[in-house]
């Protein structure tokens, strides 16, 4: 068998350097590849958690009696809707634009509910990146979801 070895050309000193290289090329390579992927898994779930959450506040807004009890109704949908995604719902927050606006105006206006008023309803979400520190939160995403109250409304 040593004829075989001296033959083909391996010698005894590189024994076990295969094991060595692996585990090189598994530190350099797959390490990041992993971080990358939890990475971009944690901002489309954000943007998923934004995207649903302000769907489910615009339906419940949409279809509430009063202001005072849609807002409630709303904000409880887009926390559940946030939670579902596992985002914390203390990362989120909920805002009104008018008609035609984007969410940079949310916040100014509150929805009166008449017959036949249109509104958006926009959610943004804090998206933390794993093993970044708590004070990077810049990344954030911000779902929109355009209501039109119905005009023929009882009440």
């Amino acid at each position: 068998m040593r004829w075989l070895r001296t033959r083909l050309g391996m010698l005894t000193g590189e024994r076990g350097s295969a094991l060595v290289e692996f585990v090189f090329i598994a530190l350099v390579v797959f390490v990041p590849l992993v971080y990358i992927v939890a990475g971009f898994s944690a901002v489309q779930r954000g943007v998923f958690a934004s995207q649903a959450a302000a769907r489910e506040a615009g339906r419940a807004m949409g279809t509430a009696a009063d202001p005072v009890s849609g807002q409630e109704r709303a904000l409880r949908a887009a926390q559940l809707a946030v939670e579902d995604q596992s985002v914390e719902a203390t990362d989120m927050r909920l805002g009104y634009a008018p008609a035609g606006a984007d969410c940079d105006a949310a916040g100014r206006y509150t929805p009166t509910l008449t017959p036949g008023e249109e509104f958006s309803v926009c959610v943004t979400v804090t998206v933390r990146i794993p093993l970044l520190p708590e004070f990077i939160d810049a990344n954030t995403a911000t779902g929109q979801f355009v209501v039109e109250r119905d005009r023929y409304v009882d009440g």
